[in-house]
């Protein structure tokens, strides 16, 4: 294409903008709207799977160790452990470190525990993590069948529950999001459709003095462009702004380790650059899909 063709085409689609008046207002209006929502529900889905993450990375096996052993057996106990395979760390925690824990975990309530920091009641524990969350179970079971081992807890049945769970999230997470980007795509195409069909008498007239298809359709397309990228504008002012406000006041008020949303830099940055990427490609989409059934003279 020549860069006279080129030129001619961005100064065309530029003029359609200001020449439809309210039907370039309605497209904006109706990218705007649709882009904030689509960008708050995938911030919003994005948070979620990352504490679904932090919770399934807190998991961990805690392996009691018998009282009988001794130091160098509780060493050979921890190599051992460390060798099984799916293992990705493991922590020893003294029997003290156990009950400090226990008492800081119970708030007011663990004081009472305090009575028994001379005659420690509680064995010394290797915190064991997993590469995979979901190896937690089969790492259990293999740790079980050590010699060394008095108690091997993980809560099964709550871990087994979460890991569903999140996943299920995520699935229904993903299936949301997809069908509001269908939606989008369906509200705006039918909102530039409109602002096509009234042009539809000179397409015609254009496809019968001789012009090619790609004549008639890339000014549409750049239209259709400058209409995304005009309408991604305001949705990344809200969200940069909305979520910036959010990580500056939720974060301190958050008292849960799980609960943590994703840092303001780069996730708005990565989200805008999605949400303009998003615009762009829709209003492109919408345009060359409608103007197709009009190059048909």
């Amino acid at each position: 294409m020549k860069f006279s063709t080129l030129t001619r085409h961005l100064r065309e689609g530029a003029k359609n903008i200001f020449r439809n008046g309210w039907m370039t207002v309605a497209s904006v209006g109706a990218v705007t709207t649709t882009l904030i929502l689509v960008g708050a529900f995938i911030a919003l889905m994005l948070n979620i799977n990352q504490m679904a993450t932090n919770i399934e990375d807190d998991v961990q096996v805690n392996v009691l160790i018998d009282p009988t052993l001794d130091e160098e057996e509780i060493t050979a106990l921890g190599d051992q452990i460390a060798e099984i395979e799916g293992v990705e760390s493991v922590e020893f925690s003294s029997k003290d470190e156990q009950l400090e824990s226990l008492v800081e975990s119970m708030g007011e309530e663990g004081q009472a525990w305090q009575l028994f920091e001379q005659e420690n009641p509680l064995n010394h524990a290797y915190e064991v993590h997993a590469q995979n969350p979901e190896q937690t179970g089969s790492v259990a079971e293999a740790i079980q069948k050590l010699e060394g081992t008095q108690e091997v807890n993980y809560g099964q049945e709550v871990v087994q529950q979460l890991f569903e769970f999140n996943q299920y999230a995520r699935y229904i997470g993903l299936a949301l999001i997809i069908g509001l980007l269908f939606t989008a795509i369906f509200l705006i195409s039918n909102t530039i459709k409109i602002t096509i069909m009234a042009r539809s008498r000179e397409i015609g007239i254009m496809k019968l003095v001789g012009a090619t298809n790609g004549f008639i359709r890339w000014p549409f397309f750049i239209e259709g462009l400058l209409l995304g990228v005009l309408g991604s504008i305001i949705p990344i002012a809200v969200i940069m702004t909305g979520y910036y406000f959010l990580d500056n006041n939720l974060s301190d008020k958050i008292s849960f380790s799980f609960v943590e949303i994703l840092p303001f830099n780069p996730f708005a940055w990565q989200l805008s650059l999605i949400i303009f990427v998003i615009g762009a490609t829709i209003g492109v989409w919408g345009s060359v899909m409608s103007v197709r059934k009009f190059l048909k003279v």
